[in-house]
């Protein structure tokens, strides 16, 4: 059978949660989020900081900002052990906390959205007035992926659709065991696999 595979959420249902802001960097200047959005490291100097956009309770797994992973240090942990190739963890201070937190750069992208088995996709076409996304997904409902097409990737962004994080069982796995707050998960493994 193969291995499943789950879109990673911020669970926003959480009573009294947390809310954060948009990364700053030591000067207090907004980090660009696409920067983590390209499946590729990236270079920061100084300590990055994320502001509380609303207090409330901390969680292990957020997205920050414009949809900007934070993770607490047992998240990281996990992937660090489960994914190496697949993440870099940049230190990152969360507003009014004491606990170590990071940004999840992830670095791998694949191209593997199984078009047939989704609810609906649309490209962008040139049409559209935005040619630097011509041919990259613009609708993505009811994702699924071709487990075939992942390969040993165990924490990645999907090709053309990055605003989507998707994780193996294995690690959906070791989050849960260990109790991570914030994450919600959604099976999106196509059924033709």
């Amino acid at each position: 059978m193969p291995r499943q595979y789950f879109e990673l959420f911020d669970d926003l249902h959480i009573p009294g949660r947390w809310e954060l802001g948009v990364p700053v960097d030591e000067h207090e200047a907004r980090v660009w989020t696409w920067l983590f959005r390209r499946g590729e490291p990236v270079d920061i100097k100084g300590q990055l900081r994320v502001p509380l956009y609303g207090p409330g309770r901390p969680l292990d797994f957020s997205l920050a900002g414009a949809a900007v992973p934070v993770v607490h240090a047992k998240v990281a942990s996990i992937l660090a052990t489960l994914a190496p190739a697949d993440v870099q963890l940049i230190p990152v201070q969360v507003e009014s906390q004491t606990g170590s937190y990071f940004i999840l750069n992830i670095l791998r992208v694949v191209k593997c959205i199984d078009d047939a088995a989704c609810e609906e996709v649309k490209y962008w076409r040139s049409e559209d007035g935005q040619p630097e996304l011509v041919g990259e997904y613009r609708v993505v409902s009811g994702m699924r992926i071709a487990p075939s097409r992942v390969g040993g990737a165990h924490l990645f962004r999907p090709w053309g659709w990055p605003v989507a994080l998707v994780v193996s069982e294995e690690i959906r796995n070791a989050l849960e065991r260990v109790g991570a707050t914030g994450t919600k998960f959604e099976d999106v493994t196509s059924p033709g696999a």
